[in-house]
């Protein structure tokens, strides 16, 4: 059994722990997107880089003999999880997209969603002027323009050109904790957080923060999985997945 997960998240990665520790007889392969400097690596095979594509994707799995494709890609990967679903169906392998929870907002928050950073990048300037922007290094071009806004940039690698004429950039990787979180609202006077609907626990402590301080919130909504394609929120879930695919005699590269 070879299981292929398409990582880079946190969920990714205690996915193969799960696998792994599980099912020591199985191949379980993790493939990065080489984005991140340094990144966490899973436990298994690492692979890093693109595939070239659906067609390149639906090769690989070909070559690799790989049973089951596991998406576990972040929740605004949009392109990839488009890539594996036609892959999948071209190479005849079961395909599952492993998607943390979106968060839900509170009666006292004080959300404003939006469909994209170019929305969320208009709408900015009325809702605030000093803004906590943790949208990712690869998600600041839109903001790039805005010169009557002052912004506080966190990122796990450091952002290239271009950037905000008024900004600072902060390098750092999750888990947050709401105390740091208040304490870097505080001390750089925030008025307004822009965020993509990420999931996850381990940058939700700044939507509590946020809050708190009663600012407003903008927040991007993430693109929809490929239709067709089962989903679940959790990693046992998809580790039960799996393991419903690895039945005896099933060869799921024949299309059985």
């Amino acid at each position: 059994m070879h299981v292929l997960i398409l990582g880079g998240t946190t969920e990714a990665r205690r996915l193969a722990q799960a696998l792994t520790a599980g099912h020591p007889g199985w191949r379980v392969t993790s493939s990065l997107a080489g984005r991140v400097a340094r990144p966490l690596l899973p436990e298994g095979e690492v692979r890093t880089g693109g595939f070239g594509g659906a067609d390149g994707l639906a090769r690989a799995l070909r070559e690799l003999q790989v049973d089951a494709l596991i998406d576990a890609t972040h929740p605004f990967a949009g392109t990839i999880s488009f890539h594996a679903a036609q892959a999948a169906a071209t190479a005849h392998v079961p395909l599952l997209a492993l998607r943390r929870p979106g968060w839900v907002p509170a009666p006292e928050d004080d959300w404003h969603h939006v469909n994209s950073l170019e929305e969320a990048a208009r709408a900015l300037p009325s809702l605030g002027t000093r803004a906590f922007l943790t949208v990712g290094r690869l998600g600041l071009p839109p903001f790039a323009s805005i010169d009557d806004v002052r912004f506080l940039i966190r990122s796990v690698d450091a952002p290239e050109p271009p950037l905000p004429p008024h900004s600072e950039v902060v390098l750092d990787r999750g888990p947050f904790t709401p105390e740091g979180e208040r304490e870097l609202l505080r001390t750089h006077h925030i008025d307004v957080l822009v965020t993509k609907d990420s999931g996850g626990e381990a940058t939700a402590p700044k939507l509590v923060a946020a809050r708190e301080a009663r600012i407003p919130v903008l927040v991007v909504r993430r693109p929809e999985v490929p239709e067709g394609v089962t989903v679940v929120g959790s990693v046992a879930q998809a580790a039960e997945w799996a393991g419903g695919i690895s039945g005896p005699g099933v060869s799921s590269r024949s299309g059985v």
